[in-house]
């Protein structure tokens, strides 16, 4: 299934590019202008590829005159081993050198992203729980990291705080109680979606009575999730979240849940490894940019 890329792609990544570059990349002055280079991308750690989309962004938007050629050997989504090679480019020097930073740093940080999804997602391949991934991703990657979390094979939770109402713990305190809370949420957006934070088996009865969409079990033990699911038989969607490792990942899904949050995914990444290497064929192509 072909999954969409963020229609916000060339607008961030113009974004890193400023911030990179500034007042100019003084570096690569010392580059001839009219050098041409031949470069590969290679990858130097196991794992699940992504954010292609964005490192072509960064070298088209430095290149003038359609003298880059890029050609990627591998798609998003697709797992890759140390040592292959992930693409082939070829363009003007001091633009690739301009641009690698910004590139590997999007490719790095996504691939991260979803090979940790990937992991995740295979652990419970055989529930139909969906893993869903949080609102702690890296300022200004939002989009971005949760393009990762999809292209690993997990599942999105809402974008952000307008298009549906999770009401936690300081929500229902202000509102006075989980029903009061949930009835002006009706009131307000009769549309969106309702998911209600609860602490307990009776703050769960509560939900139930005030007709919530999706609950949300706060760092429920195991035998507490398991009188949840029972006790709820399938009026509403449950999602477990809170302390979630690999081990109390598969006994939460297990259990019969419909969702696990988990804020790890993009929150605690580790950046796949790769690294832009130029050949020691260059050529002069006499052209003066």
């Amino acid at each position: 299934m072909e999954i969409e890329t963020p229609d916000d792609i060339d607008e961030i990544v113009s974004t890193a590019l400023s911030e990179d570059i500034g007042s100019g990349d003084i570096t690569a002055l010392l580059i001839d202008p009219a050098t041409e280079a031949n470069a590969e991308i290679v990858v130097k750690e196991d794992g699940i590829i992504c954010g292609i989309p964005y490192a072509e962004s960064a070298f088209r938007q430095l290149q003038n005159h359609n003298l880059l050629s890029l050609k990627w050997l591998f798609n998003d989504g697709d797992t890759v081993k140390q040592g292959q090679t992930l693409a082939k480019i070829e363009g003007n020097a001091r633009q690739l050198v301009s641009a690698e930073r910004t590139a590997l740093n999007f490719l790095q940080t996504l691939s991260g992203t979803a090979t940790k999804s990937h992991y995740f997602s295979n652990l419970i391949q055989h529930t139909s729980t969906k893993i869903l991934d949080t609102r702690k991703t890296l300022p200004g990657l939002r989009n971005a990291q949760k393009y990762a979390v999809r292209v690993g094979g997990c599942h999105n939770h809402r974008q952000g705080l307008y298009d549906a109402f999770l009401i936690k713990e300081n929500h229902i305190s202000a509102c006075g109680s989980i029903g009061s809370a949930i009835t002006k949420a009706r009131k307000l957006a009769p549309k969106k979606t309702i998911e209600i934070e609860v602490q307990n088996i009776e703050e769960l009865i509560a939900a139930l009575n005030s007709e919530a969409d999706t609950v949300m079990l706060d760092n429920f033990d195991l035998p507490t999730i398991k009188e949840a699911v029972n006790l709820t038989d399938g009026r509403v969607n449950l999602e477990v979240s809170g302390n979630i490792d690999e081990t109390s990942l598969i006994s939460i899904a297990e259990a019969g849940v419909d969702y696990i949050s988990i804020g790890a995914l993009t929150k605690n990444i580790q950046a796949l490894d790769l690294s832009l290497i130029f050949s020691d064929k260059q050529k002069n192509i006499g052209f003066v940019l």
